[in-house]
């Protein structure tokens, strides 16, 4: 029998690059939209707040349909699963472009986020089954590189194709890619063996899962819009996906046939990497979501030179990905992911000293630099998170760090955007306290501008606005900067050897 560690495909970086093609056009597709989401609530006739469930159905689903991956895997086999996920996710990015109403989109959506699931940890296992031991630091680095680069690119092509075309061509451009990437990697992969079990299906773990899951990223989706707690609707899905998911954990650990494995977290590695994997992304992901923000809300930046300002920060992984790949195997991942951190976390800290003076260039150094600690983040604490796994285990380890890395980064949307806006009011109060005739400065600078008139005192306001924001934007980093220093800590309680020794992503006999 063929030895399945030891695969090799006929042509090997045509298979990586269809798989990467894959994997890229998911992430890519989890920020496309979000730029063209004025413009499509506009066409379908609906408003705003209603468009933003062409969001959040996508991230509901993809976020119950992660954790499930390990089953799948075990049900159907590793490379029917990705290719038929692939296969479901084109077809259903083609049927959300054909769309003729916003229930139709949010459905094509929700299916789509759902197919969307298995697509990364898929791509991460056949990668590791594909490249030979001496070079599966590669493999995890290229597909940083791709979890990287697209989420970055995502918003630019997005409002690209939104402005010079019409919205449906952000979803029609996943179906050329899809086609490609499912042919080439089914005839490269297809004379793998694999082994698949028809284990009993936990349909009570399912059913938990889904509500408890489900109802969590839509209140992390909606939380603000509802004022979190001061919304009734928000309180009773808060209180039945917490009863859900703890009631998820118990049924779990006690069932023999489990629809997902949270044993795993029993591995010091698995359970640390993966906590440092959530953590580390949660805080990255919140410096993509408030840099451009504040660019665009406060110093004026339309969304492509938003998108600009902030796209340096993919250069320096794109140059550095296969020297990281060829020699991190010599150090200990802990340094190089302490180093990650280390970086990541300066970065911010210097963000810090920010002011509304703040130029371009400035901007788009700090992202450059930070490309650095974006370089050695993913590759070596994902080798961390999968180091004592083998066989179906890579395959559901990888399903439920990526399902934790995406609830991180959902987490951090919300929390990002709910800190900003309070630390501004908080400001904002202070900063208005000083203007007042009891204060010499402040009627100067009124009787400078010609008196206290109304038009003046708009002005005021406005200017004590943007500078209540830059405070609450500085205040964020601190806190982010900090946050990446602590992970610092963390990393250092795994545990090596980091290098695996089994047939990682090989279902064994024996699962």
């Amino acid at each position: 029998m063929q030895d399945k560690a030891a695969f090799t495909p006929p042509n090997m970086w045509l298979a990586v690059l269809a798989l990467s093609l894959a994997t890229f056009m998911q992430v890519l597709d989890s920020t496309i939209a979000n730029v063209a989401l004025p413009t499509i609530a506009g066409n379908l006739g609906v408003s705003a707040d209603q468009g933003t469930w062409v969001i959040t159905s996508f991230a509901v689903c993809n976020a119950i349909a992660l954790p499930l991956t390990g089953w799948f895997t075990r049900r159907f086999g590793q490379l029917k699963l990705f290719i038929g996920s692939v296969v479901m996710f084109t077809l259903t990015s083609f049927l959300c472009g054909f769309a003729h109403s916003m229930t139709e989109l949010i459905i094509f959506r929700a299916l789509q986020g759902f197919f969307a699931g298995p697509m990364f940890p898929m791509c991460q296992t056949l990668l590791l089954v594909i490249f030979p031991s001496s070079k599966r630091s590669m493999a995890l680095a290229l597909l940083s590189m791709v979890t990287v680069v697209a989420p970055i690119v995502g918003p630019i092509t997005g409002g690209w194709i939104t402005d010079n075309y019409s919205w449906p061509w952000i979803f029609y451009i996943n179906v050329p890619i899809g086609i490609f990437a499912s042919i080439v990697v089914w005839t490269q992969l297809r004379s793998r063996e694999e082994t698949t079990t028809h284990s009993p299906i936990d349909y009570i773990g399912i059913a938990l899962l889904v509500l408890g899951v489900g109802l969590l990223q839509v209140v992390l989706d909606k939380g603000n819009d509802l004022d979190w707690f001061a919304s009734p609707h928000i309180i009773i899905m808060s209180t039945i996906s917490a009863i859900s998911l703890v009631s998820f954990v118990i049924w779990e650990l006690g069932e023999r046939h489990p629809i997902v494995n949270l044993r795993l977290f029993k591995d010091r590695n698995f359970a640390i990497g993966t906590v440092s994997l959530t953590l580390g992304y949660a805080a990255f992901f919140a410096i993509n979501i408030i840099l451009p923000q504040w660019l665009q809300t406060q110093m004026g930046y339309t969304a492509i030179w938003a998108g600009l300002a902030a796209a340096p920060m993919g250069v320096l992984p794109l140059m550095m990905t296969p020297i990281i790949g060829r020699y991190a195997s010599k150090f200990d991942l802990r340094i190089l992911a302490s180093l990650s951190f280390l970086t990541m976390g300066a970065s911010c800290l210097i963000r810090a000293q920010f002011n509304t003076d703040v130029d371009f260039r400035t901007i788009a150094e700090v992202q450059l630099f930070m490309g650095i600690g974006v370089a050695f983040f993913f590759m070596p604490i994902t080798t961390i998170v999968l180091s004592n796994l083998n066989g179906a285990e890579v395959a559901e380890g990888s399903g439920l760090a990526t399902f934790f890395r995406v609830l991180g980064g959902s987490f951090a949307s919300s929390l990002t955007t709910w800190i900003w806006s309070r630390r501004e009011v908080f400001h904002h109060a202070n900063l208005t306290e000083s203007v007042s005739i009891y204060n010499p400065s402040a009627v100067d600078y009124l009787d400078k501008m010609g008196g206290a008139t109304q038009q003046h005192l708009a002005f005021v306001d406005k200017t004590i606005e943007q500078q209540a924001y830059m405070m609450s934007t500085i205040d964020y980093f601190w806190i982010l900067g900090w946050g990446f220093m602590a992970l610092i800590v963390v990393i250092w309680f795994a545990r090596p050897p980091f290098v695996r020794s089994g047939a990682p992503g090989a279902p064994s006999a024996g699962h």
